[in-house]
């Protein structure tokens, strides 16, 4: 199998170079590399000098989660486009042999990457990460739904690999969207009768210590895409989910004898589930409010 890898960027740093480092290292190399970088006056031509990288420069109104991959989809020709963020780094050489190893069973039309922390991480993030995503792989399909709710549709652009055959079939990233470019994809492939595989060996860095009007704004931004989406995301329940994932992390917190972050934890998940209901509702806001709880200004403009 031939296999791209789109990278969309906004100011691009050291987590960049420390991707492109990393993809250097890996036992199975891409045949093009697809940056969309937004704004070029951030751009530096150092980057280009750890790997060649073929680089499309957009405006910063034009970026937009699901049309900006769709545009490195366009340019990809290979069997498989792998999607990453700026800010994930491979934790060893067979990220992509491990994630790749998926498309064996021709059924499967995604497959996502294992997120971890490193050693900086709060015990709340890191908890957060490996509930998300556990130690074992996992084969998810249209049968999973009923049990799983919106866990089955669960999937991270932050590295996912996607077979071009199967998301042309399925019509592309969908688009204006201001989250959820994933998973919406990924119920779209379950709904035409195909699977998602979450690869537990295939293994990035990559975690946010936000604080809480971050929490706050960033889940505004996915009540926001649950509500545009809302044909979709109305045949499951998030917040079942979302209520298990506090109760587990308070139980963890308990048995670590860190008790004294239960507070951060109450506080968190409160900014997000108010930044989520307000989110769902964006519709029936004033445009001030709305530009102010985002966390993406521009696509609300």
């Amino acid at each position: 199998m031939t296999f791209d890898i789109i990278i969309p960027t906004y100011k691009p740093g050291e987590e960049l170079k420390a991707l492109l480092k990393g993809i250097l290292i890996q036992t199975l190399r891409p045949d093009n590399i697809y940056i969309i970088n937004t704004e070029e006056k951030f751009w530096k031509k150092e980057y280009e000098e750890i790997l060649p990288v073929k680089v499309t420069h957009i405006k910063k109104s034009e970026f937009d989660h699901g049309a900006t991959r769709r545009l490195g989809a366009k340019m990809s020709e290979s069997d498989i486009f792998v999607c990453m963020t700026q800010d994930a780094r491979p934790k060893d050489g067979r990220l992509f042999s491990n994630l790749l190893s998926a498309f064996n069973d021709e059924k499967v039309a995604i497959s996502y990457a294992r997120q971890e922390t490193d050693e900086k991480a709060g015990e709340i993030e890191r908890y957060t990460r490996e509930y998300n995503y556990p130690d074992k792989d996992r084969v998810k399909s249209k049968s999973d739904i009923e049990t799983m709710g919106i866990k089955a549709w669960f999937c991270s652009d932050v590295c996912a690999a996607y077979k071009k055959q199967i998301y042309e079939e399925a019509g592309g990233f969908v688009h204006p969207t201001v989250f959820n470019e994933d998973m919406l994809m990924a119920a779209k492939v379950m709904e035409l009768g195909y699977k998602v595989v979450y690869k537990a060996d295939a293994r990035v860095v990559h975690y946010h210590e936000y604080s809480l009007w971050q929490q706050f704004s960033r889940n505004f931004d996915l009540g926001a895409s649950h509500r545009e989406y809302r044909e979709v995301f109305s045949k499951v329940s998030s917040y079942k989910e979302g209520g298990r994932l506090v109760k587990d992390t308070a139980l963890h917190l308990l048995r670590k004898g860190k008790f004294y972050l239960l507070p951060k934890l109450v506080f968190h998940s409160g900014a997000k589930l108010i930044g989520y209901k307000f989110g769902k509702n964006y519709d029936r806001l004033p445009k001030k409010l709305v530009l102010k709880f985002c966390m993406n200004k521009d696509y609300f403009k």
